[in-house]
């Protein structure tokens, strides 16, 4: 463990969303924790246009997450279990719906609605991939063939009239 602090400002965001941009999935975390085993995770989470996040939920009972918008503007989109969006909104950093708490067992996916969008989240360690049984079966994965399509089905929830 650090001793270090670690001021947390609008050059981290940038940074952090610089990182994301190189990145060829679009997307970048700065963990906070110390390493994977930590019994707390927080970590900014930057997220450009275009990346793609397979809907998925955390079966284990202790893994709900809070993500609080620190820069951007997100679309969330909750789903049932055979996959009908239940709910989908906007949080921004600036407006009235700035994050979400998701309780473990709810299927949700995000998508960065501005360019370096950042947020930060905070959930239960130790880190635990997304296991199969917790992505969702009716959604394409990450590479697979539909997922553009898919993706821009999830886009088009939050496109401007």
């Amino acid at each position: 463990m650090s001793n270090t602090i670690t001021i947390i400002d609008t050059d981290l965001f940038a940074q952090t969303a610089k990182a994301a941009q190189e990145s060829p999935r679009l997307r970048k975390n700065h963990n906070f924790h110390s390493d994977n085993n930590a019994a707390c995770h927080r970590l900014l989470n930057a997220l450009q246009p275009g990346t793609y996040v397979q809907p998925h939920c955390h079966l284990d009972p202790d893994k709900e997450e809070t993500i609080v918008v620190v820069a951007g503007s997100f679309g969330m989109v909750i789903f049932d279990e055979q996959g009908k969006v239940t709910q989908h909104f906007v949080m921004s950093a600036t407006g009235a719906q700035r994050g979400v708490n998701i309780p473990s067992g709810v299927f949700h996916c995000m998508i960065a609605l501005e360019k370096d969008s950042v947020f930060f989240e905070a959930k239960a360690g130790p880190y635990v991939a997304v296991q199969q049984a917790e992505k969702a079966a009716w959604a394409p994965a990450e590479g697979e063939p539909g997922m553009a399509a898919y993706l821009a089905s999830i886009e088009a929830l939050f496109a401007k009239n």
